[in-house]
């Protein structure tokens, strides 16, 4: 155990100020579900955009961020970062229309757009997969990546480390409702930071490392630091680069980068201020997401080549840890004993923050679906406000106790990410286009789900265990996922009864989207929206370029190039500029 009293006494104040937050909190959550899951709609967009950045700070985050740099160098983090486009596609084009849309949930959409006994099914069924299946397999990958820190750092087993964090988030997730989720993910925001840069600074000062110019001449790492992917090498292209911007982006579905916004994102949305707040929420999300936070990570994974280059080298390190645990995401929790007390103990708490602020927000939006799409829909519907919101906080303890199980069952981040690429593969389309073109139905997603989920289920456990099949690289699979969920719905879309009518025309009424995608079917003339779709789209782009050009110029300017990393800088200025000469045309301000 590395830690000494100082070490200690920092985390311990870390979890009396985040248990004593939920108790200041717990009162005004328990009001009714309006306050538990949206804190009443009455959130200013920097706080709200600073806790969808603290969620999508996780404890498997810079782990994950670890391996893609230890196997495929820092352009491996394309597979990530060609989320952006559905960030900026999110921020200009569907921020403002789902805080318009006044649903309590994301999941509550369907029965907004959709007609009938099937839209009904969608929004149960969806609850629960999304709720339950998918957000259990999300926390169980966070979960994992404390059992390894934990293990490393503290000397602790995985069953002890999975005890301590869930009984904890669980007893603050469950009393501080949305409201003190979102509070105290500002303090845990910029905890985080502070630990992961104090992690990068010492990490390049370690003797073997010789500081950013030792660490970028030393030959195990100089191959491996190029921000893009050697194109005259298409099997390491194809992976990294093409697949991820030609297909990911748009066809995926991920949490904290859903095609079109969703999860925790919609949430955040829905429980802005108003419209403007709802906009400027999401594009400082992307902007922290993207250009902010990566390079302390990507210093660390880097450095850790140097001082374990490989896998023998890190269990020769720590001879006492689980061999199943041993993996190249295991480097950056191996990296940190290199931290002197004092700053340790606030890498820990700065941990411990990045996971409880993920955690905290899984399970209340998991809670949110169960509670309000699937139990007060049809089977409680008429209880008074108090009823739902304990019947909230018991699921949240449910949900806890069921990621904690199923992280035994994982091996690393990397490899919980490509099983929630997969489960996701095909359904992004939909989500981009329900809002825009009439014709998507009910039957449209049900079908998307339930293939890209069988499809998943194939690679993982028939393809190669059941039919003795050699494995395919995750990008084949996940462009067979595609291909195959995407030719299944859209069948299906053109084969079944169009949404109802009247569903439609409310719908249109309510949402007002751009574009002629609604005049085959509704009347357009009473509800015209003065949002401009080429303004939007051109701000997409934009929006795209100056955090690519901010990410890069941090890059170019860690790495010496100050020409280049000075030149991509003003070009993010100019974009940023224009961004804002443009803003009131695609979102005039409105009080929603």
């Amino acid at each position: 155990m590395l830690l000494n009293s100082v070490d200690w006494m920092i985390v311990a104040l870390y979890f009396i100020f985040v248990l004593l937050m939920g108790l200041i909190f717990a009162r005004r959550a328990g009001r009714n579900i309006d306050e538990y899951f949206v804190s009443g709609r009455n959130l200013p967009w920097w706080l709200v955009g600073t806790s969808m950045v603290a969620t999508t700070f996780a404890t498997d985050t810079p782990m994950l961020i670890t391996n893609l740099v230890r196997t495929r160098g820092v352009s491996g983090n394309w597979a990530w970062w060609a989320f952006l486009l559905t960030g900026m596609v999110t921020v200009f084009l569907y921020a403002k229309l789902w805080r318009r849309s006044g649903v309590l949930t994301d999941i509550g959409f369907y029965e907004l757009r959709y007609s009938g006994k099937a839209a009904a099914f969608l929004r149960g069924f969806r609850a629960v997969y999304l709720g339950f299946v998918f957000n259990v397999i999300l926390m169980a990958i966070v979960t994992l990546a404390a059992v390894k820190i934990s293990g490393v750092l503290l000397g602790l087993n995985k069953y002890t480390t999975v005890l301590i964090c869930g009984l904890i988030t669980a007893i603050y997730s469950s009393t501080a409702g949305l409201w003190g989720v979102v509070v105290t993910d500002l303090f845990l925001f910029v905890m985080a930071m502070t630990g992961s840069i104090g992690a990068a600074y010492y990490a390049v000062s370690h003797e073997k490392v010789g500081g950013l110019s030792g660490l970028l001449s030393h030959p195990e790492v100089v191959s491996f630091t190029h921000m893009l992917p050697d194109f005259t090498r298409w099997e390491e292209a194809i992976p990294i680069f093409i697949i991820p911007f030609a297909v990911q982006w748009w066809s995926v579905w991920y949490p904290g980068a859903e095609p079109g916004g969703g999860g925790f994102v919609a949430q955040r949305m829905l429980a802005a201020k108003d419209e403007e707040h709802s906009l400027l929420a999401t594009l400082w999300f992307n902007v922290a997401h993207y250009a902010v936070r990566p390079w302390p990570w990507i210093i660390v994974a880097l450095c850790s080549m140097i001082v374990y280059p490989t896998l023998d080298s890190i269990q020769q390190q720590f001879p006492a840890l689980d061999g199943n645990l041993i993996a190249h995401d295991l480097a950056y929790p191996a990296m940190l004993i290199l931290v002197p007390h004092g700053m340790l103990g606030l890498v820990i708490a700065s941990l411990a923050a990045a996971y409880m602020s993920t955690i905290s927000t899984c399970l209340n939006w998991g809670a949110s679906y169960l509670t309000d799409d699937f139990y007060r829909r049809f089977i409680r519907p008429n209880a008074d406000p108090q009823h739902y919101v304990r019947f909230a906080r018991s699921v949240t303890v449910l949900l806890m106790a069921a990621a904690c199980l199923f992280s035994f069952l994982l091996g690393s981040a990397l490899q919980g990410f490509e099983i929630l690429l997969q489960i996701g593969a095909g359904t992004g389309l939909i989500f981009l286009l329900r809002w825009f073109w009439w014709r998507v139905n009910a039957y449209s997603e049900i079908t998307a789900m339930i293939v890209s989920f069988l499809i998943a289920l194939y690679f993982k456990f028939v393809h190669a265990d059941l039919f003795g099949l050699t494995p395919l690289p995750s990008w084949q699979e996940l462009i067979i996922g595609v291909a195959l969920t995407t030719a299944c719905w859209l069948t299906i879309t053109f084969i079944t009864p169009m949404t109802d009518r009247k569903v439609l025309q409310n719908f249109y009424d309510k949402i007002r989207p751009m574009g002629r995608g609604w005049a085959q079917v509704v009347d357009t003339s009473q509800s015209k929206t003065d949002e401009n779709l080429s303004a939007s789209i051109l701000c997409v782009f934009l929006g795209c370029l100056a955090v690519y050009c901010a990410l890069f110029a941090t890059g170019f300017i860690l790495y010496g190039n100050y020409v280049l990393g000075g030149m991509l800088s003003l070009i993010c200025v100019f974009a940023v500029g224009v961004i804002f000469k443009f803003r009131f045309r695609f979102s005039p301000k409105q009080n929603s």
